[in-house]
């Protein structure tokens, strides 16, 4: 048997979409990349959304959108995919690391606010493998503080609090359509936002300081750059591509939600093994555990066909290029590389089947 990691739900409607915008030469600025922003945007509550090249992309147009520049210092989790940090060195601004819990992998708002400074201007929060981070606590410190709130949200298309998607809670929510992801479009992502003028600047910084998009131009070539920006668009096909992904995601997530309580129930009886409890919230990007013999099972794993991740192997302050820049202290990143040791992303997509998380759960139980 063997078991892929991850499966895009492409079915062929998506694929006949995709042609038909391939053959008619019209491959970008069409109507397939406003529907794709519109439909995204009701999917997660938000007023508006902009795709983008990537979520990488969506970071940092959100990092410049939020004004961050050098001298400015912002917080991000030591846990979580280079892009995060990178987007804040791409403006001049330092990335402050800061330990996770242990289990989730996620900041909490006991360890962000002893670490806030006068040179403190934003957070990026990371939602791992889409379990929501005490973003309600963590948002209303941000406003009381006035810091600039960014959430990376690439695990957590789904991923709800109380019934509000996250990416709604700060300046803006970035979202990932890497081929991994619960919807891909190849490379691509969005971005989310509440707030009109933040909403005016991405659609601008990501289409090199253009003043008017092709619908609004009253004759052919008629428009102004106003500032420096990006190329950072996303072409109708991809949008085509996300877009049937997203209108048959309600069914996706409720599978995920299965798998993740299979996972849960055929996992619980060793104590070796330490996962999250089942959380409806959660979006279930993959599934998590921890165990301490991580490296030997990954090898197992390989062997015997089980496609399976690690998010992620390194913390990022202990890079070689943060390692190098900031010099910093392994003490003070204790619970992330004790996470970074013992984390495997077990597969979680529609079409995994029953059969097959069973034989995952047996390998892994038999060599714990």
């Amino acid at each position: 048997m063997e078991v892929k990691f991850s499966k895009p739900n492409i079915n062929a409607k998506d694929i006949k979409n995709v042609v038909n915008i391939l053959k008619s030469g019209w491959l970008t600025h069409g109507k397939y990349t406003q529907l794709f922003e519109k439909s995204f945007a009701a999917f997660t509550g938000a007023k508006y959304c902009a795709t983008v090249s990537s979520c990488t992309a969506g970071l940092h147009l959100s990092c410049i959108a939020s004004g961050f520049k050098e001298g400015d210092e912002v917080i991000v989790p030591s846990m979580t995919h280079t892009a995060t940090a990178h987007a804040i060195e791409f403006t001049g601004a330092k990335p402050i690391f800061l330990d996770v819990e242990n289990l989730t992998g996620n900041l909490t708002l006991e360890r962000i606010s002893k670490s806030v400074t006068k040179k403190t201007k934003g957070i990026i929060v990371v939602h791992m493998a889409g379990y929501p981070c005490d973003i309600d606590k963590i948002s209303k410190f941000c406003r009381k503080k006035k810091i600039k709130l960014i959430e990376d949200c690439a695990h957590s298309v789904g991923s709800k609090i109380n019934g509000k998607h996250l990416g709604n809670f700060g300046e803006s929510g970035c979202f990932s359509f890497y081929p991994t992801k619960q919807i891909t479009t190849g490379e691509g992502g969005v971005v989310i936002t509440n707030n009109k003028s933040f909403f005016k600047k991405i659609k601008k910084l990501k289409a090199f300081g253009i003043n008017k998009d092709i619908n609004e131009r009253k004759k052919q070539g008629e428009y102004d750059v106003e500032s420096l920006g990006y190329n950072y668009r996303m072409t109708d096909f991809q949008s085509a591509l996300g877009l049937g992904q997203l209108q048959n995601y309600k069914i996706n997530l409720k599978k995920r939600h299965k798998i993740a309580q299979r996972y849960i129930e055929n996992l619980k009886s060793k104590k070796k093994i330490s996962f999250l409890k089942f959380n409806k919230n959660c979006s279930y990007f993959i599934f998590q555990i921890l165990i301490n013999n991580r490296d030997q099972m990954l090898k197992i794993l390989k062997e015997k066909k089980i496609g399976v991740s690690v998010h992620y192997a390194t913390p990022l302050p202990l890079m070689t290029y943060y390692k190098k820049k900031y010099k910093l202290n392994k003490k003070n990143f204790i619970n992330a590389i004790n996470y970074a040791k013992c984390n495997i992303s077990l597969p979680n997509h529609p079409f995994l089947k029953n059969n097959e998380i069973d034989f995952i759960c047996d390998t892994i139980k038999k060599n714990i």
